[in-house]
């Protein structure tokens, strides 16, 4: 998981742009991360550690290319909710309500790299960017109000959560 998800990031990274920041051409750099590498959700720890470290490898990479090249190369961090692709076609026989597409998915990343935008997170079917922004949220009032780890799914705060998410 790890030598896949991260590794292949950075592996990428490595080999492609020190030529994008030696080049003329204006550039950018495109990572995939997860909504699970934000919140992270019991029960995959090792894809969530995967994705959290392409989260902050990208920011870090955004920072340091602004710095570098002047913005002429960008990194921008692509998260995208569920979505229909042949990884999960394998699993499935057709695609299911909840999900978009690879072709939605891409097309808002277009809208928010033109926009400029380092965070792409994407909606689909079943989760709205206003949840994920709450959930997102939630996650990080895990640290700044010193909850339990993971206090989403915490037996003493699953009740508190539902009410965040009510309001």
């Amino acid at each position: 998981m790890l030598g896949v998800n991260l590794m292949g990031v950075i592996h990428g990274v490595q080999a492609f742009v020190p030529g994008m920041v030696e080049g003329e051409a204006p550039a950018l750099v495109i990572n995939t991360g997860s909504k699970q590498g934000i919140t992270q959700p019991p029960g995959n720890t090792a894809y969530n550690v995967s994705k959290a470290g392409v989260k902050a490898l990208t920011e870090g990479l955004a920072h340091s290319l602004r710095e570098r090249s002047g913005s002429r190369v960008s990194a921008h961090l692509l998260v995208p909710g569920f979505t229909w692709t042949g990884m999960t076609g394998g699993r499935l026989a057709e695609k299911p309500p909840g999900a978009w597409t690879a072709e939605q998915v891409v097309a808002l990343m277009m809208d928010r790299v033109a926009a400029g935008d380092f965070y792409i997170l994407c909606p689909d079917n079943e989760t709205t960017s206003e949840q994920d922004a709450k959930r997102i949220a939630w996650a990080a009032g895990d640290l700044i109000e010193n909850r339990p780890a993971l206090s989403r799914w915490h037996a003493d705060w699953r009740d508190v959560f539902a009410e965040f998410m009510r309001d």
